[in-house]
Parts: structure tokens; C-alpha cells; sequence
């Protein structure tokens, strides 16, 4: 065996704890400076209770504002200034603008720290389009760097103490939602968001699966835009036809946390940056969106801290 190979096996192993890990020769900076960074973020958010994961399979199935209104229920349901939303799609944020956060700025403090923008009821953001000047400004970046600034939302917000961090993650399996949740320690779960067609049933069977082979718990799935129910006589009409994502808990068996019909109002009130919930009490789709909440909740307190994503698999 080469010195070479020797001095890549340590690196490997080390866990940055040996008293000569400063000054070994045998030791990678680039894994020093990994555990450091790992160090520093578990710290930050001990602080925080339960992580969520919102997640989807495909686009278009409204992930981000079923992330941004759960928000909002949580913080209705008694959670209010304790509740933060991690914009985690880096290429296509829109959680400001559905929460009236449009055009505000991360302020920065001494040492790097960064501070939230704090919007409605308390709710803490962390978003890229933040950072954009101006709305037609593209985020032309590969991996690595993606991974970075959310590694810095991650370790360098002051997050404070929180009952929930809800992380919208940009649609699919790939390279983004694995690092996400491979970065954050003892995440809770991912709640998956589907619509009602067998386009999207078929994708989202992958998130599921993606999700187990990750080892994280799946909390279950919302069916979104589920039906419409008319404002006049009550009746429903299945748009999009129904039951997609009842079916796919039952066949993969994991929770079915609820379907949100759909309401003209969610879209106008994302795009006017009002909340859907607070505007329109007795919507069928806020009253979804508030059990919805109750029934992540009451997950969560059967849920074991061993069960928890202590470490997530590589893949």
C-alpha cells in the first residue's frame, strides 16, 4: 500500500476528533473543513424541532404554495413566530412573493450570520430571491454552488428557536433534494405533494421510493387540487379526476394526509402575496389545509426520535 493511498484512507475515516488532526500530514483539509461545517450546522438547528421536507415528484402539482400555506396553518394552529420556510428551489424561488415578502433583502451580521426575513405571524424565510437583484436575474450555477448557498441557509441563518422548518425543495430526485436532506440532521420527514392524474401518480411513486431509499420517513401524501367545490350549491367536480394520491398510500403504504380542493382564491391570493388561509376562513381548502396540519402533527408525536433521519444513506 502507497503513502498515497494510506493518506486518502485516513481522510476517509477521520472524524476530526485525534489530538494531531491539525497538524497530521495523514489528514484531508478538505474533510476537516467538511466536519467543521457539519459541527456547525447540527448546532443551528438543534434549535429547531421538527424539519419537514415538502417535496414532489414533477412540477406544476402547486408543491410551493401547499408549502407556503401549511406554513401559515401551523402558525395559526399555535405555532405563531415559531414556525421558518427554507426556499430550497434555487433556480425558481417563489415562496417570498406567495407570503407578501417580495423585494425584501437577508440582512447579514458580524461573522457571516445571516437573519431571516421575518414575514405574517412570524414566519421566518430564507430565499435565494433574496439575494436576486431583480426578477428577470437567472441563477446560472452548477451543483456544487447550488449546494453551497444552501448549506449557507442552513449553517449560517440564525434560524433561532423554532417549532417547524418547512424546506420547499425544487421537483424530482436528483442532485438538489438528495444533498438537502443528506445535510440536514434528524430531519422528521418529507410530506410528498401530488395532483389527481395518472401522470403525476406515476412519478410521485418515485419520491416514495426515493424517500425510503434514503431512509427518511415518509409523513405522507397530499393530494392538491383535488376537485373543485362550487361556491353556490356545494357540489364537487373532479377537474382532474380523484383518488390519486389515496391510491398511492395505499399501495405503498405510508399515510394519507388529506386532499385540497381546488379554489380560484389560492391562486390570486399566492400571487398578490396574501394568505390564502387567514383571507378565507371557511374555504373547503383552508379547512383541508388546517387538518392537514393536525394530522402531520399527530405523526410527529408517535414518531420515536430513533426513527428520525439521524444520518441519511448515501446514494
Amino acid at each position: 500500500m502507497t503513502n498515497t493511498t494510506k493518506q486518502v484512507n485516513v481522510a476517509e475515516e477521520c472524524d476530526g476528533k485525534c489530538s494531531s488532526c491539525s497538524t497530521s500530514d495523514g489528514c484531508n483539509d478538505h474533510r476537516k473543513q467538511q466536519y467543521e461545517q457539519e459541527q456547525k450546522l447540527k448546532l443551528k438547528l438543534s434549535k429547531i424541532k421538527h424539519k419537514i421536507a415538502i417535496i414532489s415528484g414533477k412540477g406544476g402539482v402547486g408543491k410551493s404554495t401547499v408549502t407556503a400555506n401549511l406554513a401559515m396553518a401551523f402558525a395559526i394552529q399555535g405555532h405563531k413566530d415559531k414556525v421558518g420556510v427554507l426556499d430550497a428551489d434555487i433556480h425558481g424561488p417563489c415562496i417570498p412573493k406567495m407570503l407578501g415578502l417580495k423585494g425584501q433583502k437577508l440582512v447579514g451580521g458580524p461573522g457571516g450570520l445571516l437573519f431571516p426575513v421575518t414575514g405574517k405571524l412570524g414566519i421566518k424565510v430564507v430565499s435565494m430571491d433574496f439575494l436576486l437583484p431583480n426578477d428577470e436575474a437567472p441563477v446560472i450555477w452548477r451543483g456544487p454552488l447550488k449546494m453551497k448557498i444552501i448549506q449557507q441557509f442552513l449553517s449560517d441563518v440564525t434560524w433561532g428557536d423554532l417549532d417547524y422548518l418547512l424546506v420547499d425543495l425544487p421537483p424530482g430526485t436528483g442532485d438538489e433534494p438528495l444533498s438537502v436532506i443528506q445535510l440536514i440532521p434528524d430531519m422528521d420527514g418529507v410530506v410528498i405533494v401530488t395532483m389527481p392524474s395518472e401522470v403525476s401518480e406515476a412519478v410521485v411513486k418515485k419520491s416514495v421510493s426515493f424517500a425510503k431509499q434514503v431512509g427518511v420517513p415518509v409523513i405522507g401524501i397530499i393530494e392538491n387540487m383535488s376537485g373543485f367545490v362550487c361556491p353556490e350549491c356545494g357540489a364537487k367536480i373532479d377537474v382532474f379526476k380523484a383518488g390519486g394520491g389515496k391510491r398511492i398510500a395505499d399501495d405503498m403504504n405510508i399515510p394519507y394526509l388529506g386532499s385540497i380542493p381546488l379554489d380560484p382564491k389560492i391562486c390570486n391570493d399566492s400571487d398578490g402575496g396574501l394568505s390564502f388561509i387567514v383571507e378565507n376562513k371557511t374555504s373547503p381548502a383552508t379547512k383541508a389545509f388546517l387538518e392537514i396540519v393536525k394530522e402531520i402533527e399527530q405523526f410527529l408525536e408517535h414518531t420515536e426520535p430513533s426513527e428520525k433521519a439521524t444520518k441519511p444513506k448515501a446514494v
